[in-house]
């Protein structure tokens, strides 16, 4: 595994090394969902990269950038194992030098949800993959499930931009009492950690509505927020039923559904998701905690 810092390092590396290539994009502080995207892309591709950047431009004034957690050489220890054969990590002044001023916007996917509740977020998130996409040429790229809004947009942006790229969208890596697994999840104290687990529980909720029959995306709604209602250190900040291509609003859930939510636990910002997609629900994998395998 060969560990490379800029641009011109990193095409000279690669253009050594034959085969197909699968590329899993990470701002680092790696968990068992990254793993899993990396162990896909070996099974699926000849050469695996793994790009290890905190990007600052799709983070806002008042988010936490400096404190966004940072471990290179425990990152590097974790995927090692897996058979990745580079390591893109570059500065931010590789990716942003002096003078930078082109960036990537997507319009009506990224108007709602995140993209309101976080201003210029997608902005910068569509700058970093479309740069790392021409810097890395990969025949694959893999991403979470988990992050439901960003796969839209990144395969919105692929489409119209006629990148020559394959997105490949891999279930929510989930603990054993449901928590999505995020670098985030660091930051919570032991009781913020057990009270995260009501979004799996409001998901979980609405599903079962809808499994009952519910058509009425608004009670659907309400039965996530009624969940999350009973754990007083959750404070919502949206639920969602939406078209899982358009990300507008549901009236009326016919079929496909994007069930989505960000919850702040403390001063941690959580965010999940449930997909019902062509009539079957994609809720993610439960990690076995005895074992350290994914079982479903």
């Amino acid at each position: 595994m060969q560990l490379v810092t800029t641009v011109e390092d990193f095409r000279k590396a690669k253009s050594s090394l034959r085969g197909t290539w699968g590329f899993v994009p990470t701002m680092g502080y790696l968990h068992e969902g990254h793993l899993s995207l990396v162990r896909r892309a070996k099974a699926e591709n000849d050469r695996v990269v793994v790009s290890i950047f905190v990007n600052p431009t799709q983070f806002g004034p008042s988010e936490d950038l400096a404190a966004y957690p940072r471990d290179l050489e425990r990152d590097l220890k974790l995927i090692e194992p897996i058979g990745v054969d580079l390591v893109f990590h570059p500065a931010p002044d590789v990716m942003y030098p002096l003078g930078f001023q082109t960036y990537v916007g997507i319009e009506e996917v990224t108007r709602t949800l995140e993209g309101a509740a976080r201003p210029g977020h997608f902005r910068g998130v569509a700058t970093i993959v479309t740069k790392l996409f021409n810097i890395v040429q990969a025949d694959r790229a893999y991403f979470g499930q988990k992050d439901a809004q960003q796969v839209v947009v990144i395969r919105r942006m692929v489409a119209d931009l006629d990148i020559p790229i394959r997105i490949v969208v891999c279930p929510t890596v989930r603990e054993p009492d449901g928590l999505a697994m995020s670098s985030r999840n660091a930051y919570l104290d032991p009781a913020q950690r057990s009270a995260a687990t009501v979004l799996f529980r409001a998901l979980s909720a609405a599903k079962a509505r809808c499994d009952a029959g519910e058509r009425d995306a608004e009670a659907i709604r309400g039965a996530m927020r009624a969940a999350l209602g009973q754990e007083p250190l959750a404070k919502v900040e949206y639920v969602s039923a939406a078209d899982p291509l358009t990300l507008r609003e549901l009236d009326r859930v016919e079929d496909d559904v994007l069930l989505s939510m960000a919850v702040r636990i403390g001063k941690t910002r959580l965010i999940d998701n449930f997909l019902k997609e062509n009539r079957a629900w994609l809720t993610g994998e439960i990690v076995a905690q005895s074992h350290g395998r994914v079982v479903r």
